[in-house]
């Protein structure tokens, strides 16, 4: 067969400019891509297509020896769906979940057929439910009955109270790209000491403002979530400057695939884990062990907190999230520090050859 002339040397220039444009620094990006595409997928569908409740903290009321026997019961359930615990009185119960030491309680009436539930929607909607089903199988196995108190209610505006793992998913998101923008607005150009504090400083501006922001919409504007505006904008900023200073400090030692690693521990690992769709005790272990350690996890506990639960049990949350805004501030300056020194020690010799 004949070529028609001209033919071969477009293909050479088409393969050429190919081999141009799929250079192998792109072509390690875009496999980097596949593979971020590929976790998102195995971790939201991992860790939220098959809830099961797993040692759920579970208290028990009941007089002398039943309340023993009925922790017993409850120990021996398959799967260990609860952790119970004897729990002196109903006042006591009530302390504690609001105190967000447990997630439920079981209050046995010795004196007739008709027990009590204590559980706490605004910690999540789908686990009170789920408490609610497995104890009203026990009862019904032990021919009672049970009503269900709510001592937390979750706002009418706050859907199986996913409202307050919106918010913070909304000033995650708000935090990595913000810090990605200023990673890359100069071309990914590393940072210089003076860089580094500009962006930081930046950073800190754009939580203030994305932190009222979120509180002003979810409060006032919407009504979804109840609780201290102030309180959740600070919140806010914690969580947007947390995960922008730790995106900072990502791409300061790795370059621009920090921006990927940023978005695999916030989204990938960080969104699935959080306890918004499903609450902790929901998720599978690995899930589970992860999501109070990242920032949208203890960001959506503190947040739930805030707004149902009169702030409690939000110190171990805060120091995670201020662990992460720390570490972020540490590692950026340092890494734009060292790399400062080390521009100077190249250029060094080269002086010295210019002057020779």
């Amino acid at each position: 067969m004949t070529e028609t002339p001209g033919t071969g040397a477009s293909r050479t220039s088409f393969l050429g400019e190919v081999k141009d444009a799929v250079t192998p620094r792109a072509t390690l990006l875009v496999i980097g891509v596949v593979a971020l595409q590929l976790l998102f997928i195995a971790s939201y569908v991992g860790a939220l297509h098959h809830p099961k409740p797993r040692d759920v903290p579970f208290g028990v009321v009941a007089p002398g020896v039943t309340a023993g026997q009925t922790v017993s019961r409850l120990e021996r359930l398959p799967g260990s769906p609860l952790d119970p615990r004897v729990v002196s009185d109903a006042a006591r119960a009530r302390e504690q979940i609001l105190n967000r030491d447990i997630d439920g309680a079981l209050v046995i009436d010795p004196r007739g057929s008709t027990d009590t539930l204590l559980v706490a929607t605004g910690g999540g909607t789908v686990l009170a439910t789920t408490l609610e089903t497995i104890t009203a199988t026990l009862e019904k196995a032990e021919r009672r009955t049970i009503r269900t108190v709510d001592v937390a209610p979750a706002s009418a505006q706050d859907f199986d109270g996913l409202s307050s793992f919106y918010l913070v998913v909304g000033w995650c998101v708000g935090g990595y790209l913000c810090a990605s923008i200023l990673a890359i607005s100069t071309g990914a150009r590393p940072a210089n000491p003076r860089r580094a504090v500009i962006r930081l400083i930046v950073m800190a501006l754009v939580a203030i403002v994305g932190g009222l922001g979120g509180a002003v919409i979810i409060g006032p504007v919407l009504g979804a979530l109840p609780g201290s505006v102030t309180a959740l904008w600070g919140l806010g900023a914690l969580v947007t400057f947390a995960v922008g200073a730790a995106t900072l400090a990502l791409q300061g030692v790795f370059g621009v695939v920090g921006i990927g690693l940023a978005i695999l521990l916030v989204v990938i690992a960080g969104n699935p884990s959080a306890g918004g769709a499903f609450p902790l005790p929901l998720l599978p272990p690995f899930w589970n062990a992860i999501g109070p350690a990242l920032p949208p996890g203890a960001g959506t506990w503190v947040a739930r907190s805030i707004a149902y639960f009169k702030g409690n049990g939000v110190t171990g949350p805060l120091l995670v999230l201020s662990a992460w805004a720390l570490a972020g501030i540490v590692v950026t300056l340092l890494a734009a520090t060292l790399r400062r020194k080390h521009e100077h020690l190249l250029d060094r010799p080269a002086s010295a050859d210019a002057g020779t």
